[in-house]
């Protein structure tokens, strides 16, 4: 796991969007990144003007430096703080596409060759290695930073800059600097239909998990939360295999499916906050009480409280994306999209 780190008030006021167009100041680690909020439907223009859609990836949220001077070197920096850039040396070896006083805000992804797919569990190795093993595991899998915006460039900085110039100015670098792997241009589109077609096909594929909306005019505010975050809604049957809280409180639902193996794996939590979920909770809380009940043996450890509801999941866990559904796919999952390839 990558530590945390906590943000200096230097590095804050650094990362303010209160200064003029074009201040010559110049970005330095650690700044505090904008944020997404979770929204269950699309804000409208009324709201927001004119919108911009991008592909919400699978990843760590990670801002990238390059140097500003001679004898500089490449920077990578976690949403939280931590310069993590001596784990991605792949990342680094590749530093010199890249023109000095850049700053760009993206995602770090890893790409598993043999399952020929985006892999989370690929990046939590990649993030917790170092030295040889961080060169080793570079080899066999390769590291991506996927940049959706640009906060500095040419050692000025473009905070105040209203998203639509900064995404000009973004989309330039890449074709001007004919940028390539590990470098990524993150989808976008101000085309609501293409972006309800990323949501409903995209997001089948593994490492594809929504959509982020922007506001075309809106300038770059550090740590705050303007952006809005959408996850595809399925509705499956699911089996609580835990609870976390307590009989009489419980707090979150950890479910599972079985496989076509007949072994119960995850897929998601559900916190509980709708009357269905308090009626779940009840019954959980009667079928625990029922096999309290004193017998003419000593009691055995009771069995796993298991419980089938119906639940909408939007945020699956990781191990889920592995397809631990019971029995044949239905409907969309008969004909999933081929694998769209995010790395070019």
């Amino acid at each position: 796991m990558i530590a945390a780190h906590s943000f200096s008030r230097q590095a804050t006021l650094e990362g303010r969007s209160d200064r003029t167009e074009g201040s010559a100041v110049t970005l330095q680690p650690p700044v505090e990144p904008m944020l997404a909020q979770t929204v269950e439907s699309v804000p409208g223009p009324s709201v927001l003007g004119e919108l911009a859609f991008e592909q919400k990836f699978d990843d760590y949220r990670a801002l990238l430096f390059t140097p500003t001077g001679a004898g500089g070197r490449l920077l990578v920096q976690t949403r939280r703080g931590t310069l993590v850039q001596d784990r991605f040396p792949d990342l680094v070896a590749a530093a010199d596409q890249l023109p000095d006083g850049l700053v760009l805000d993206g995602e770090l992804v890893v790409w598993d060759p043999h399952a020929g797919q985006l892999s989370f569990e690929a990046l939590q190795r990649r993030a917790a290695a170092r030295g040889r093993s961080a060169r080793s595991l570079a080899a066999s899998l390769p590291a991506f930073f996927i940049a959706f915006d640009i906060l500095q460039q040419d050692m000025t900085e473009l905070l105040n800059y209203p998203y639509r110039q900064r995404r000009a100015r973004l989309d330039a670098l890449f074709t001007t600097h004919r940028l390539s792997a590990p470098w990524t241009l993150c989808p976008m589109t101000t085309d609501l239909d293409k972006a309800k077609e990323w949501l409903e096909s995209w997001t089948d594929v593994s490492g594809v998990e929504g959509i982020v909306v922007k506001a075309m005019n809106q300038p770059y505010r550090t740590g705050y939360r303007g952006w809005y975050k959408l996850r595809r809604r399925d509705t499956t049957e699911a089996i609580i295999g835990a609870i976390t809280g307590t009989l009489n409180r419980p707090q979150l639902l950890l479910l599972g499916r079985h496989n076509p193996h007949g072994h119960l794996r995850p897929i998601g939590r559900k916190s509980i906050q709708t009357l269905d979920h308090l009626a779940v909770a009840a019954r959980i809380r009667r079928r625990s009480n029922r096999r309290r009940q004193p017998g003419p043996s000593p009691p055995e450890p009771p069995p796993p409280r298991i419980v089938a509801i119906t639940a909408s999941l939007g945020s699956w866990t990781r191990s889920a994306r592995r397809s631990t559904t019971s029995g044949p796919p239905r409907g969309r999952d008969r004909q999933r999209p081929p694998l769209p390839n995010p790395l070019r």
